[in-house]
């Protein structure tokens, strides 16, 4: 593959989703899909026409397999996915949720193969030939090893000019204490460009109620535009010459919260790619993390680019160009 669009790190779990309601003690048959806040991401982008590079590490296990042929199938780079055969690749239960509540979620992820990524897992990654790097606050909570790696493609980044995304992302299980999250957080927040919390997540990472508040706190320490996710609200956005609100999308059935916020992304994500102003980054990150909503599965409600094309305020501004065998790519400016 060549140099691609966008690198991006974490660790990819296997889903299994629950396939009746009720609590995940009593049920008995499950579907097996993926997870994984970043693998999201890298998959939505791809699915977009972006060159994606996935960092991570999978374990030598039918699981690790799977991942691996699911990743190849949606068209990332997987040179920088190392196979550990020491350790186990991670995976979660998810169950079925009523009337748009947060599923119940149980995690196995405890020294997964992904948690025993080190700087080492990033010597040969293009970050300083790609045009973005995403990264969350996720990552850097599986281990110190993942979170050098992580401020290592920060700083590599940043030093070679190239834009960084970040979504906090917040795990609080996964960390020592919460002090420790916040300042961890916060620290990966002032080395990216791009910062976007969720409105609970900015409250409890700056100690401001409004989203005005928050995102000026992460201007302050060096992004350069800000959005505060407000779920049925839309999203409120900031820079250094304008602010506003993008209003939400009314979703008249909401199957699954899960991934809504990595839909998000890879609207802001690929909007500013293609040149939009952040107000139509935000109005494309509403409409995606809407259309997530939707659909059981993490991934299964990312668009591809004739999907996206079809839906309300997703396209705004710079158009994608079309490719010969029909296939579309976004404008890289």
């Amino acid at each position: 593959m060549r140099n691609p669009d966008v690198v991006t790190m974490g660790e990819a779990m296997a889903l299994l989703i629950a396939r009746q309601a009720g609590p995940l003690a009593g049920v008995g048959e499950f579907q097996r899909a993926t997870a994984g806040a970043e693998l999201n991401v890298a998959v939505g982008l791809s699915r977009l026409g972006y060159r994606v590079a996935y960092v991570s590490r999978l374990g030598d296990d039918s699981l690790g397999h799977g991942l691996r042929a699911f990743m190849a199938a949606q068209g990332l780079d997987l040179g920088y996915v190392r196979t550990d055969p020491s350790n186990p690749t991670g995976f979660m239960f998810k169950a079925m949720a009523g009337d748009g509540a947060d599923p119940e979620i149980e995690y196995f992820r405890r020294g997964s193969a992904a948690s025993h990524m080190t700087p080492s897992d990033g010597h040969d990654v293009p970050v300083a030939e790609a045009r973005l790097l995403h990264l969350t606050g996720i990552a850097p909570a599986l281990s110190a090893g993942c979170r050098e790696l992580a401020f290592q493609l920060a700083e590599q980044a940043r030093a070679a000019g190239r834009l960084v995304s970040f979504d906090p992302n917040l795990r609080p299980r996964l960390w020592r204490t919460q002090a420790d999250m916040i300042d961890t957080v916060n620290a990966l927040a002032g080395l990216s460009d791009v910062v976007m919390p969720g409105l609970a997540e900015g409250r409890l990472l700056t100690g401001y109620a409004h989203a005005a508040d928050i995102a000026e706190f992460y201007l302050a320490r060096g992004a350069r535009q800000v959005v505060v996710k407000l779920g049925p609200q839309g999203a409120y956005f900031a820079n250094a010459l304008s602010s506003g609100v993008a209003p939400g999308h009314v979703v008249s059935e909401v199957i699954d919260t899960v991934g809504a916020g990595d839909g998000f992304a890879v609207g802001v994500i690929s909007a500013l790619l293609e040149g939009l102003p952040l107000d139509g980054a935000a109005a494309r990150g509403n409409a995606i993390g809407a259309r997530v909503l939707q659909f059981r599965g993490d991934c299964d409600g990312l668009p591809d680019r004739r999907e996206l094309a079809r839906m309300p305020g997703a396209i705004l501004g710079a158009m994608a160009s079309l490719l010969p065998g029909g296939e579309r790519r976004p404008t890289i400016h």
